[in-house]
């Protein structure tokens, strides 16, 4: 059994390497092979170009970008053409991996196409779960309310859940953390994670600048620590260096303590917003896309949410501050609202666990569902593509 994965993103790689674990756990003689990025080739597989420069967020970007992502769809392709995998996994990264998609199912229709975290219809661009019911064979969504979007439209879908609520915090300390940085227990301490694409830093970065830095004329006893995403952390580095106020950089590998000794989070949406609420941090969600790239897309939003357990809550539980609200006065205003009030930010953070749960908080790792249902769907009977057939 020979079994293809597609990660174009960090997210995307953490994800592909956990579903190679699980399928090797499950078997071991699986050949696995694939796109993506360090965690994946720490699971042995190795990819044929760096995905970094896949990290794209935003309409123009990606018209600016598209003749790099047309070579790397060739080279995807190429590389499935030469191994004949017995399946595909493609896995989040929807711009990219839904090119793949259609053009493996050109050169090889008998390959299982399998979808591992589908578009989030429920949020923007409802019509992209017809697409993708046309182009691939199975989704393994990470949320019970992504499924029915895709099943109306005939697609077959596992919920698997999402791993960003099984991540293991038991190891993270706290109090080290703070210890280790001369942060005293009592000292307030607000926590940046500015993304993990090269756009958002880009964006993004300048706005908690400004922020922080009016939170900490205001209180010069403000501790600040930024979280260097892996695929951006030389660009975070260097721009934190420059900031006027003293900042800790951390690594990924202290993300977890960080989180757990934060008074309040300052995050760029994503997945990072599911993760801090495990940990138990009220945080304030930041989002700014290019502006002609936010003048093309606004139409296509229909949904009250960005954030996921927001959606899921269908309240705002931590506050959204999108596009022209992402400003500094305003993110400035909210955090300090957090960081005065303990009464709010304990309300806060119960009400994000809450949320969790609804979420499947509880439930099976998702990569072991994951892996069971790609090595079923490699199991069920070839379908016929032959002209005519659905």
């Amino acid at each position: 059994m020979k079994i293809m994965l597609v990660a174009a993103e960090a997210s995307g790689d953490a994800l592909g390497a956990g579903l190679a674990q699980a399928l090797w756990a499950r078997q071991p003689d699986a050949a696995l092979i694939g796109v993506g990025g360090p965690k994946m080739a720490a699971e042995g597989i190795d990819s044929p170009f760096d995905i970094a420069e896949l990290s794209i967020m935003g309409w123009l970007e990606g018209l600016r970008a598209y003749g790099r992502v047309k070579a790397r769809v060739a080279d995807a392709v190429a590389l499935a053409v030469h191994e004949r995998p017995d399946a595909v996994v493609l896995i989040d990264s929807w711009g990219f991996t839904i090119r793949v998609a259609k053009a493996i199912r050109a050169v090889l229709p008998d390959v299982k196409l399998i979808k591992y975290v589908g578009p989030q219809v429920w949020a923007s661009r409802p019509g992209r779960a017809k697409t993708l019911a046309a182009a691939v064979d199975h989704l393994l969504a990470l949320y019970a309310f992504d499924a029915p979007w895709f099943e109306r439209e005939g697609l077959p879908t596992t919920v698997v859940g999402s791993q960003a609520l099984h991540v293991d915090m038991s190891g993270a300390d706290a109090v080290a953390f703070r210890k280790a940085r001369g942060i005293t227990p009592e000292a307030p301490l607000l926590l940046v994670l500015p993304g993990s694409r090269p756009t958002e830093i880009r964006l993004m970065t300048p706005v908690y600048e400004a922020a922080v830095a009016r939170l900490k004329a205001e209180n010069p006893a403000l501790a600040v620590v930024v979280v260097a995403a892996g695929t951006v952390a030389e660009d975070v580095t260097a721009r934190v260096a420059a900031w006027p106020f003293r900042a800790h950089v951390v690594g990924e590998g202290d993300k977890y303590a960080a989180m757990k000794a934060a008074t309040v989070a300052l995050a760029t949406s994503g997945t990072v917003s599911t993760e801090l609420a495990l940990a138990g941090a009220p945080m304030v969600i930041g989002y700014r896309f290019g502006p002609v790239s936010y003048a093309i897309m606004k139409p296509f939003f229909t949904g009250k949410y960005a954030t996921l357990f927001n959606h899921a809550a269908d309240e705002e539980i931590a506050r959204e501050l999108i596009q022209s609200d992402a400003t500094p006065e305003k993110v400035a205003a909210e955090v300090g609202r957090l960081l005065a009030d303990p009464a709010a930010r304990a309300a806060q953070a119960a009400r994000q666990t809450t949320a969790l749960d609804r979420m499947g908080r509880e439930g099976r790792d998702p990569s072991e569902i994951a892996a069971e249902a790609v090595l079923r769907v490699v199991g069920e009977r070839p379908l016929d593509r032959s002209p005519g057939r659905a």
